[in-house]
């Protein structure tokens, strides 16, 4: 960690180091820029690595990175952009807590399950994509992101935690990659009610006949209402 590092604007990571450990630039809140050499090495960042780098404004996360530690990025509040390579598989509880002008974020392929608190209070995204392979959406996940207006589900989701799009006053629709039966057999937490009651669009790829619920595909990899 680097103690009185108020005035640290600038840290370059060099080659040979493989990983950022716990608090390592915790508070340092004058930090604008986090550079990574083109060949890096690294393969994790820690908890509470980045936590409170309130003037942090964007990260480019190598490729190689597996795992972003809990509370990395805890109140980097003027973080807007933020790039997570294909080799990141989990994502730490409350991660992204409070990068409240994050306006939006591609979550990797490979993350399996998305902890508690990861983006809550999250309040400048206004749509996300959940991976293909995600099982489980943690608690309080996506809570008070009062901007996010759409999110698409893949089926291989199967539980989505208590509060876990709580407050989320702006979303309207919700694109999941599966039939309304498989919708039925996802395990969802109590205090969903913004999640529930979004008008819900299931994927085909043909145009439907059936007229009980709503349908979407991608045009141009974009999804769109039949």
């Amino acid at each position: 960690m680097f103690y009185n590092c108020s005035s640290l604007t600038s840290i370059n990571i060099p080659d040979g180091v493989t990983s950022i450990g716990d608090y390592a630039f915790r508070g340092c809140s004058s930090l604008t820029s986090v550079v990574f050499s083109e060949n890096s090495q690294l393969t994790s960042i820690g908890e509470y690595a980045f936590r409170d780098c309130s003037s942090l404004t964007s990260i480019n996360i190598p490729d190689g990175v597996t795992g972003i530690g809990e509370y990395a990025f805890y109140e980097c509040s003027s973080l807007r952009s933020i790039v997570i390579p294909d080799s990141v598989t989990t994502i730490g509880n409350f991660a992204f807590y409070y990068c409240s002008s994050l306006t939006s974020i591609n979550i990797p392929d490979g993350v399996t399950s998305i902890g508690e608190y990861a983006f809550g209070y999250c309040s400048s995204l206004t749509s996300i994509n959940i991976p293909d392979g995600v099982t489980s959406i943690g608690d309080s996940a996506f809570s008070w992101c009062s901007s996010l207006t759409s999110i698409n589900i893949p089926d291989s989701v199967t539980s989505i935690g208590k509060y876990a799009f709580f407050c989320c006053s702006s979303l309207t629709s919700i694109y999941y990659l599966g039939s309304p039966s498989e919708w039925s057999e996802i395990s969802i937490g109590t205090v969903n009610d913004e999640l529930t009651s979004a008008t819900r669009y299931y994927y085909t790829e043909e145009q439907p006949t059936d007229t009980t619920y709503n349908y979407w595909h991608y045009v141009d990899g974009v999804p769109t209402q039949w």
